[in-house]
């Protein structure tokens, strides 16, 4: 009868959502699946994800938020407005109030079009939180005292970097540099070297099964399938371990370069803490293998992966939710 509050991951590859006092009550991929000839949704999330490379040419499987943001407004107000219905928390007589989690440097206006989208969709008030804050809480780190922790959030569409203290970002950084492009380099690198064309799941598949990004710590191999560009014709090659290394060498560097510029503005007290505490990795990319042996070797910091790092930032709204009455006023309207 009455409404829930509700904590949204908004992501690039997943939507997760939070409820309280239930918990994550919904994990699906950001997909849908549009007729093009109507304008309408046919598929939403699960459905649409298992559609992607495989429509008839009247069906668009798409991703409505690129990087982090809304690329397509209207695409992800139907995604929203099917994941609030699914759930249910609509209350007879109250609507919920919603708590929603965006990159740390994303403009006002996507701001306003993450409120508007999540407004039209039944939200009574739209918070929004940062995410790399969220995700430090729903990995366990107290952010609220007066010392340093430090996340390293890497979702489908943008790395967030953040040191925090006393419940606030004190340096932070927001790369469009995530999951989404290692697939793409993976693509890429197929396409040069062996003249194959594969589909983005393949892709993603060759980066969980194969793939590590510190080299010589994985001796792995598996046999793809795709288009031989030059006959057209079905083909399968091997690939190996080293030679992904290789491909994502440069997109993975990119990564550590920018924890380290947030760590080269961290006040010397907070990067004493960190030394001390650790860096917690958290998003899809923390089960990149080998991300954790990259990442201590080039910082000279402990590197902690977070216990469900695909769940931090859903799991984190829901802890954020309990305190929703004390989130800053600024952060709604």
């Amino acid at each position: 009868m009455f409404s829930r509050d509700v904590g949204i991951d908004l992501g690039t590859a997943n939507v997760l959502i939070y409820v309280k006092g239930k918990g994550i009550v919904l994990d699906e991929p950001s997909v849908v699946a549009i007729d093009t000839n109507t304008g309408k949704a046919l598929a939403v999330g699960e459905e649409a994800f298992k559609m992607v490379g495989r429509t008839p040419g009247n069906i668009v499987a798409i991703r409505p938020l690129k990087d982090g943001v809304i690329a397509d407004f209207e695409v992800t107000e139907q995604m929203l407005r099917h994941f609030i219905n699914k759930i249910n928390v609509k209350g007879m007589f109250a609507k919920p109030r919603i708590l929603i989690c965006t990159p740390s440097n994303i403009t006002s206006v996507e701001q306003k079009a993450i409120r508007e989208a999540a407004m039209k969709c039944g939200g009574k008030a739209v918070y929004l939180e940062e995410e790399p804050k969220v995700a430090a809480v729903g990995a366990g780190m107290d952010i609220f005292q007066p010392s340093g922790n430090m996340v390293v959030d890497i979702g489908g569409g943008t790395t967030d970097i953040a040191v925090l203290s006393m419940g606030d970002i004190v340096t932070a950084s927001s790369l469009k540099m995530a999951g989404d492009k290692l697939d793409g380099e993976i693509l890429n690198y197929i396409k040069k070297t062996y003249k194959l064309l594969i589909g983005e799941r393949t892709a993603e598949n060759i980066k969980l099964n194969v793939a590590t990004v510190y080299p010589g710590a994985r001796d792995e191999e598996m046999d793809i399938r795709g288009r031989d560009m030059v006959t057209g014709l079905p083909r399968t090659v091997t690939i190996r371990s080293e030679e992904i290394t290789h491909a994502l060498q440069e997109p993975v560097m990119m990564m550590v370069q920018a924890a380290k510029s947030v760590l080269e503005k961290t006040p010397p007290e907070l990067s004493a803490d960190i030394i001390d505490r650790g860096i917690i990795l958290t998003g899809g990319g923390a089960l990149l293998h080998g991300i954790d042996q990259l990442f201590a070797q080039e910082l000279k910091v402990p590197i902690v992966i977070a216990e469900e790092p695909m769940k931090a930032v859903a799991n984190g709204t829901g802890l954020m939710l309990e305190h929703i009455d004390k989130l800053p006023k600024r952060k709604f309207k």
